[in-house]
């Protein structure tokens, strides 16, 4: 096993919901020499501050958990944006690691790399093998040429970067905006307000009949602190809960979460997106791990920091 306690640690995007459980997971287990940088102290798309940035601080250790992130609107919206944003960090990070002698880096995807209609449970191997989906597909090709990045030059430098890919993910210092949010944190805003309002009635979108998987970021957290534990890890894997919920269903328990007492309808003339999704995590589970914290429990969890965060007025979004 692989012990990254004593080492320089990079954590890109630590303010975001990803790199801040990260922070706390690294923190929790007494990694010490943690390099954190703002995005006003490093611009992950400015190639020559990221070298430089890697030339100075020469981390032995780096963790790609910044992104361009949003739900189905923002990616329809922005679909440019999230395609160069995506791209331009993880070549820049990936390349800068290699340059640099960074003796591992795990690059951090997303489960909008597999296609729209792949097989369910997906695994690993059903990466490229259809059209993705429409809606997410810009910053699913980003993502997918992180992680192709990583297992090529892993091949071709013998560098031990790898990749893993989480599902749908929630918890504290997520981004809360009402249009550009993804599901499970727009659902918290919407009723949180409603119920301030005192509002009758909560519209939802789409037909509710999706299936979505949900991971915590606190389990994401220690999925990727188990994976840096490993001497030869998979070049890619997934990282998820292994169960999956109608988003009818995670509507109703978010709304539970909250308190709010009103009535749900669905507006059935906004998109659904992909009809399920649901990671195989057998090969995670065959190296020993599982997460941990249920949905009610994680979004009642969620709720208590969206309150905290919004009374401290940090809320994102």
């Amino acid at each position: 096993m692989n012990d990254i306690r004593g080492k320089r640690i990079f954590v890109s995007g630590h303010q975001g919901m990803v790199g801040s459980a990260l922070v706390r997971r690294l923190q929790a287990a007494g990694c010490e020499r943690l390099l954190l940088r703002r995005r006003s102290e490093l611009d992950l798309a400015n190639q020559a501050a990221v070298d430089a940035f890697f030339a100075q601080e020469k981390p032995e250790v780096v963790l790609v958990g910044a992104a361009k992130v949003g739900g189905i609107h923002a990616n329809n919206t922005y679909p440019g944006e999230f395609i160069y944003d995506n791209l331009i960090i993880a070549a820049n990070l990936i390349e800068a690691a290699r340059r640099h002698g960074t003796a591992r880096l795990l690059f951090l995807g997303s489960s909008c790399i597999y296609p729209k209609l792949a097989p369910q449970p997906m695994t690993e191997e059903c990466l490229l093998t259809s059209a993705l989906e429409p809606t997410n597909e810009a910053y699913a090709v980003a993502k997918i040429a992180g992680l192709k990045l990583c297992q090529y030059y892993r091949k071709q430098y013998g560098v031990l970067f790898h990749s893993g890919m989480p599902t749908n993910l929630y918890g504290p210092n997520d981004n809360y905006h009402p249009q550009n949010s993804h599901v499970l944190p727009a659902l918290i805003r919407r009723f949180h307000e409603a119920k301030e309002q005192g509002l009758a009635e909560v519209v939802a979108w789409g037909t509710g009949t999706p299936k979505r998987e949900f991971l915590h970021v606190d389990d994401l957290a220690d999925a990727c602190f188990f994976l840096l534990g490993h001497d030869n890890p998979p070049d890619l894997i997934n990282i998820g809960s292994g169960t999956d919920v109608t988003i009818k269903e995670l509507t109703e328990t978010v709304a539970a979460a909250v308190g709010f007492g009103g009535r749900i309808t669905w507006d059935t003339s906004k998109p659904d997106g992909t009809p399920r999704k649901l990671m195989d995590v057998s090969r995670l589970a065959a190296l020993g791990w599982k997460a941990r914290i249920g949905l009610r429990e994680g979004v009642e969890r969620t709720y208590r920091a969206f309150l905290a965060e919004k009374a401290a007025g940090r809320l994102r979004g």
